[in-house]
Order: structure tokens, then C-alpha cells, then sequence
């Protein structure tokens, strides 16, 4: 295959998994804020988050432990279905990553940043668009 017909195929993988995990997404929300209707919690967003993170991490291990998956079937589910299920999973597993390389320091970093930064950028996104 050419150089821009294998990047074709690659991004329709990540393309097709980005799809059904946003359709996965929505769906698995949908379905905890059935279950748990009187709760102001965000049981969606947090059951997604969570399962995305066991399923992430079940699916790269197979991939390191036991080279279970190609690099195309880990493009489908690792960048496009679980990416587009949940972001959250990815930042566990680089998170993981990093504290498994004995890298502490980077992993709290990481958390740290996107727990500051992700607040800082909503309360600005907000400051931006309010009525004044």
C-alpha cells in the first residue's frame, strides 16, 4: 500500500472506533442516568470514565503481554473506539505508564496539570461567553 493510502486506512480505523465509542458513550450515560434518576451526581459521565479506564487497560495489556492485536486493530481500539468512549482513559493509561517507568514526579504532573488546567480552561470558557 502508498504512504497516503495506508494513512487513508488508518484514519478510517480511528474514524470507524471514534464512532461507535461516541455512540457507546452516549448510550452507557444515558442508560446510568436511567438507573440512577435521583441523583444530581454525574453517574454518566463517571460509569464511562471508569469503564473506559478497566477497558483500556485490559486492552493495552493483552497488546504488551501477549501481542494479542496488530497495529491496525490498536489504532481501531485504542485511538478510535476507547478514544472516542472516553479521553479519561487515555490520560489513565499515560498516567499508568509513567508510574510504572518509575517516572512519580511526571505522573503526578500529569494529573495535576489536567486537573488545574481542564478547571482553569472551563472557568475561562465560561468568562468568555457569559452575558455581560
Amino acid at each position: 500500500m502508498d504512504g497516503g493510502r495506508t494513512g487513508l486506512v488508518k484514519a478510517l480505523l480511528v474514524g470507524a472506533g471514534g464512532f461507535a465509542g461516541a455512540v457507546g458513550r452516549w448510550a452507557l450515560a444515558g442508560l446510568a442516568h436511567r438507573l440512577a434518576p435521583l441523583t444530581t451526581f454525574p453517574v454518566g459521565t463517571l460509569a464511562v470514565n471508569l469503564l473506559g479506564c478497566l477497558a483500556i487497560g485490559v486492552v493495552a495489556g493483552l497488546a504488551e503481554s501477549r501481542q494479542l492485536f496488530g497495529p491496525e486493530a490498536r489504532l481501531f481500539l485504542l485511538v478510535g473506539l476507547l478514544g472516542g468512549f472516553t479521553t479519561f482513559s487515555t490520560f489513565g493509561n499515560e498516567t499508568f505508564a509513567m508510574l510504572r517507568d518509575g517516572e512519580g514526579l511526571r505522573a503526578a504532573a500529569n494529573v495535576g496539570v489536567h486537573l488545574v488546567a481542564g478547571l482553569a480552561l472551563v472557568w475561562l470558557g465560561h468568562f468568555l461567553t457569559a452575558s455581560r
